[in-house]
C-alpha cells in the first residue's frame, strides 16, 4: 500500500510473440525473461498484488515458479496481434476490482529496478495526479528530423524560428521507455489510457531503459547484464 491506497501490479505476457518467438520466457542471463520484472515487482515497498496476465500455461506455470500469482488466464480475443495493449490491463481491472492504483510492468523491460517502480508510483501519489509513465531521453532529436515533400524537400518535423545547429542547444525531449506505467485504477477505467493531457512522467536513464523487442535486443541487454555482474564481483 501506499498512503492506505492498495496497489495492483500486472504484468502482461501473451503466447505469440512474434519478433522473438516464448520470449517472454527465453532465457536472460540465466532466468526467464519474465523472472527479472517480477523479482523486481517483490521488492516494492508498495505493491500489494503480483499478477501475470496470459493466456499461455507454460508462461503461466513459469511465472508462479518466481512468486507472481495468475488468478485468472487471459481470454484468447485479448492475446491477439492486433489486440490494443489497454485491453488486459481492463480486463485484469475487472477480475480484481479492489485496488486502487494500478502498476503496469512489461516484460520486455528487464533493467528497470524496484527503485524505478517505486519512485514513479510516489511521483503519481505525491503530486495528486491521475498517471505516471517512465520516459527516457531520446536518442535522436525531433529538431533534426524531416519529412519530405513530393519533390524530396526538406520539411521540419519541429518548425523553430531559428535553425538549431549545435546538439547541445537542442531541448532536452523525452520517449516513452515502456517500463513503468501507474494510474489510479478508476481513472484508467474511465479514460482506457494511461496517456492524458495531464499524465506526469518520470525520467530513467537509458541503461535501464532498454526494450526488448528483437533478438539484437536481446543480445544487448545480456552483454549489459554481463557487465554489471563483472564489475559488481571487481569491486
Amino acid at each position: 500500500m501506499i498512503e492506505n491506497r492498495t496497489v495492483l501490479a500486472i504484468i502482461p505476457a501473451r503466447g505469440g510473440s512474434k519478433g522473438v518467438p516464448r520470449k517472454n520466457i527465453r532465457e536472460l542471463c540465466g532466468k526467464p525473461l519474465i523472472a527479472w520484472s517480477i523479482e523486481e515487482a517483490k521488492k516494492s515497498k508498495y505493491i500489494d498484488q503480483i499478477i501475470v496476465s496470459t493466456d499461455d500455461e507454460e508462461i503461466a506455470a513459469v511465472a508462479r515458479q518466481w512468486g507472481a500469482e495468475i488468478p485468472f488466464l487471459r481470454p484468447v480475443e485479448l492475446a491477439q496481434d492486433h489486440t490494443p495493449g489497454i485491453d488486459p490491463v481492463l480486463h485484469a481491472l475487472k477480475m480484481l476490482p479492489q485496488y486502487e492504483y494500478i502498476v503496469l510492468l512489461q516484460p520486455t523491460s528487464p533493467l528497470r529496478s524496484t527503485d524505478d517502480i517505486d519512485a514513479c508510483l510516489e511521483q503519481c501519489v505525491e503530486q495528486k495526479v491521475d498517471s505516471c509513465v517512465s520516459v527516457t531521453l531520446t536518442d535522436k532529436s525531433p529538431y533534426w528530423m524531416y519529412n519530405l515533400s513530393e519533390n524530396s524537400s526538406l520539411i521540419p518535423v519541429i518548425n523553430t524560428e531559428k535553425p538549431i545547429l549545435r546538439r547541445q542547444d537542442a531541448p532536452d525531449v523525452f520517449v516513452l521507455n515502456g517500463a513503468v506505467y501507474v494510474a489510479r485504477s478508476t481513472w484508467l477505467q474511465q479514460t482506457r489510457s494511461f496517456l492524458q493531457d495531464k499524465t506526469i512522467g518520470y525520467p530513467m536513464p537509458k541503461d535501464r531503459s532498454i526494450d526488448i523487442d528483437t533478438a539484437l535486443d536481446f543480445l544487448l541487454v545480456e552483454i549489459l547484464l554481463h557487465e554489471k555482474n563483472k564489475s559488481g564481483q571487481e569491486k
